[in-house]
């Protein structure tokens, strides 16, 4: 809500950015417990604020019709993000020291907050033409509320509720059950985590472009799918090795997933406007979903054995696919015919 009321959406980028970084540089000096609470807490209200602020900038840049594709490069570029980091940052702490780190990671706020201010805005018309998302907060004629009387959007909700609840514990149960019975080398860890955001990298342009010619369901049938089917195989094929390979399918869905949650609320807010307001209410329910998938899975790991709790969230995330499949309409909106012959007309006489 607060970066739906906020018209320059950098200027809402730019204050998570710079709270980020005062994150960071804080924690070096100051080693009490409140503060690195304090810090945690300053952390995800930026990240809260960074994600849809990203979205409603990417919206304003590429427009309505070519968003899913650029929600799929913004995917790629993320992923590439998180693998430089780890480089960089793991490099900073073996070479220097290990509170270099949140040194470094503040010293990046710096490139982020150039290369945000070199956005170009677009210009009123193509303001007013567009997404109600991109029109000043005095100028909407809806109230935010009012987005939560689209009925997709709950169901895509619970939809990500489930396929949080049956994802997030996957790799943790896994990589335990190894520890435990000493079979975890040390690559695993790192090829883990390097698997899927090649994946997504690879993938992730390619799917929103598959989202805006195919439509929006059968991209994501297939990337809810691959977390059921990831839970099955880790049963069927245990080791070390297997799970590196299967976290490829964690690639598949976190591509899906990462260009899918804005792209859908964007589509269901074409009429209201408040998109940022629906991303963040999609971010809730995922939330939710992860926050109880570890505790949900760790009590089954001890009753039941890890083998029934991965058939269990595989059973999680099957009912997420069937959720989406049966009550999730199609959210891609639809062309009207002529309109780009209307629109090349519009040029011509301009011209």
């Amino acid at each position: 809500m607060l970066v739906d009321q906020i018209h320059r959406k950098r200027f809402a980028a730019a204050g998570a950015l710079i709270a980020l970084g005062c994150q960071r540089a804080f924690v070096v000096p100051c080693s009490h417990a409140a503060v690195g609470l304090g810090a945690q807490v300053a952390h995800g209200l930026a990240s809260c604020v960074m994600t849809p602020a990203i979205a409603a900038l990417t919206l304003s840049v590429c427009g309505h019709d070519n968003f899913s594709e650029r929600l799929g490069q913004n995917t790629r570029y993320a992923s590439l993000g998180n693998a430089a980091s780890a480089a960089l940052l793991g490099a900073a702490a073996s070479t220097i020291s290990e509170q270099a780190v949140f040194l470094v990671t503040a010293g990046l706020v710096v490139p982020a907050l150039a290369a945000l201010f070199l956005i170009q805005t677009p210009d009123r018309d193509a303001v007013k033409e567009g997404h109600p998302a991109l029109l000043h907060p005095k100028e909407r004629r809806h109230w935010p509320w009012q987005i939560f009387a689209e009925p997709a959007l709950h169901v895509f909700a619970f939809a990500c509720v489930l396929f949080q609840l049956a994802n997030a514990a996957l790799l943790p149960l896994a990589l335990n059950g190894l520890t435990h019975q000493g079979d975890a080398p040390g690559f695993l860890v790192s090829g883990t985590i390097i698997v899927p955001q090649i994946i997504t990298a690879l993938i992730a342009p390619w799917a929103g472009r598959l989202a805006q010619r195919l439509g929006r369901r059968p991209v994501l049938l297939v990337g809810f799918a691959a977390v059921p089917l990831r839970a099955l195989l880790f049963v069927v094929l245990p080791g070390a090795l297997p799970l590196t390979v299967l976290q490829a399918l964690d690639g598949v869905s976190a591509a899906v997933f990462g260009l899918m949650l804005p792209l859908i609320a964007a589509d269901l807010t074409k009429r209201t406007g408040y998109l940022n307001l629906a991303i963040g209410a999609l971010g809730l329910a995922s939330g939710l979903g992860a926050t109880f998938s570890t505790a949900v899975a760790g009590w089954i790991g001890d009753h039941l054995g890890d083998s029934m709790t991965f058939l269990v969230l595989a059973a999680v995330g099957t009912a997420s696919v069937v959720l989406l499949w049966t009550a999730m309409p199609e959210t891609k909106p639809v062309e009207i015919p002529g309109a780009h012959a209307q629109d090349a007309n519009k040029a011509t006489q301009s011209a």
